[in-house]
């Protein structure tokens, strides 16, 4: 059994210690916006926030996290969207396919509220996450429009 906070809300669940978080999301609790890549914490398909920190969570087991942890779901970034990068998203048009990009602008909002202003750099060295369909150049372009797009280009 664990007791975990998504989004805000405690939940018991009832799984195994060693049971990724990305499974608990999905399956016990019913939030498929997290996605599964690769199982093996390299693609970010899976990323979700735990306390504010990008975390890939078809790696991080439940027994890791508790209740006082706060973990974020993309279902909880913006239930309406109106989060800047998923507006940037929609107004750039990011996604391609679209599977890796609830992972993507994850990892992007924890970039961006550790780093409000990020360069060039800062986004090519902290968005490690894998888009099979090669959407890095509008990525960068979202994560930089959701900033205020006036940064350094470093």
């Amino acid at each position: 059994m664990a007791r975990l906070n998504i989004n805000g809300r405690v939940v018991d669940i009832a799984v195994e210690d060693d049971t990724p978080l990305l499974w608990a999301i999905r399956e016990q609790v019913g939030l498929t916006g997290t996605k599964y890549g690769c199982g093996v914490a390299q693609c970010g398909a899976c990323t979700v926030h735990v306390d504010g920190v990008a975390t890939r969570s078809c790696s991080t087991p439940v027994s890791a996290l508790d209740e006082n942890q706060k973990i974020v779901t993309i279902e909880g970034l913006s239930p309406d969207g109106s989060h800047p990068l998923q507006r940037a998203w929609v107004a750039l048009d990011v996604p391609q396919c679209g599977y890796c990009q609830s992972g993507m602008i994850m990892a992007a909002a924890a970039l961006l509220a550790a780093n409000p202003k990020p360069s060039d750099a800062d986004i090519r060295g902290e968005i490690t996450n894998i888009c099979r369909c090669g959407t890095y150049n509008r990525v960068q372009a979202a994560i930089k429009q959701a900033a205020g797009g006036n940064q350094a280009n470093g």
